[in-house]
């Protein structure tokens, strides 16, 4: 009987050794079934482990979340300085081209349609430059509630800039004679480079108006510079605004064409320089903010648009840029700051006690 038992005993030892020598080739042949169903086996344990016990805690681990729209203020700083730059050299090219302006008396002014059907009114460029200040003026309070503000300055500067620096080569490479037999010229320095630094610095103090007194050169038409910014101030104030503020967009809509028709009417600049102005300002407006809201434009080899020369400027501002803009507006001013808060906040806990 004791030998039956110890028969018994040697045969089990010999199952199991073969049983684990069996699992011991299916690891390391990579069939091991006992790993696959214990894998499911673990996870329902698990599962039903947790029911049990229900004396635990979930941890929430927060997802890192890119920013769509980062501010990037020194990418606005740099836009600025490339649009005061170029308004500087604007009024240093309209001083070289002062001295090149043929003399009205044996160059009359150009024909022009507009000038036939339409007699002078003296007043009519005061209203022009009022318009523009009005209209500046709402976009600065506009912008300066703006969510954004960074980013859309930023474009702000880099097409002013852009406008302006073709109004350069434009003015420089054509001359055109005076528009009108009006029109009072400063006189010509031939040469003498210090006064006309002078007349630089008091035509940038006053702003390039005419209403200030500093406008006293001639030369400047091709093309108009306040036909560009009229322009251009109606495009981003309607752009960056609700759409269902129809009356807002109406009325600046007024003051821009009513401010451009004025300088026609004031007899200030050929029509052509008022269509090639409003033709420029429009189309690099839009072609601008075509490539900034679409993203597949961006990275399309199909996008002729990037053949520009100022499309490596472009991809600088606008590169962390990823989707369209929204128009959100804020408080930009939190008033009482978050440190007064915080210090009156432990002054009443420290009296409380």
């Amino acid at each position: 009987m004791a030998s039956q038992d110890l028969r018994d005993a040697r045969n089990s030892a010999t199952d199991l050794k073969s049983g684990m020598e069996g699992n011991a080739e299916g690891i390391n042949g990579q069939m091991c079934t006992v790993h696959k169903l214990g894998g499911e086996d673990t996870k329902r344990g698990f599962r039903k482990g947790m029911g049990r016990h229900n004396d635990y805690e979930k941890i929430s681990v927060p997802e890192t979340k890119v920013n769509q729209l980062p501010m990037e203020w020194w990418k606005t700083i740099i836009a600025f300085f490339y649009a005061a730059f170029n308004l500087f050299l604007t009024t240093f090219v309209i001083a070289v081209v002062h001295e090149r302006v043929p003399p009205k008396d044996s160059n009359p002014p150009l024909p022009d349609m507009f000038f036939d059907y339409i007699d002078r009114v003296k007043w009519a460029f005061t209203v022009t430059e009022i318009s523009g200040i009005v209209l500046m003026a709402i976009w600065m309070i506009q912008l300066f509630f703006f969510r954004y503000k960074s980013i859309v300055s930023r474009r702000f500067f880099f097409l002013v800039g852009t406008l302006y620096l073709y109004r350069c080569v434009t003015m420089y490479v054509t001359t055109l004679p005076v528009p009108g037999m009006h029109m009072t010229c400063a006189p010509k320095l031939h040469g003498d480079f210090h006064a006309r630094f002078q007349r630089i610095l008091k035509l940038v103090s006053g702003g390039g108006l005419s209403i200030t007194g500093t406008h006293l050169f001639c030369g400047d038409y091709l093309y108009s510079g306040h036909t560009v910014m009229l322009t251009l101030t109606y495009l981003f104030i309607k752009e960056y605004s609700p759409r269902s503020f129809w009356w807002y967009h109406l009325m600046c809509w007024l003051l821009s064409a009513v401010g451009i028709g004025c300088i026609l009417v004031a007899h200030e600049h050929y029509t052509v320089d008022v269509v090639v102005a409003y033709f420029i300002t429009s189309r690099l407006f839009w072609w601008y903010h075509t490539m900034a809201n679409l993203q597949t434009l961006k990275c399309s080899p199909n996008n002729y648009l990037t053949n520009t020369w100022w499309n490596p400027l472009f991809n600088f501002l606008e590169k962390n840029v990823q989707t369209a803009v929204p128009c959100s507006y804020s408080w930009p001013i939190t008033w009482p700051p978050s440190c007064l808060k915080n210090s009156c906040k432990k002054y009443n806990m420290v009296q409380s006690i």
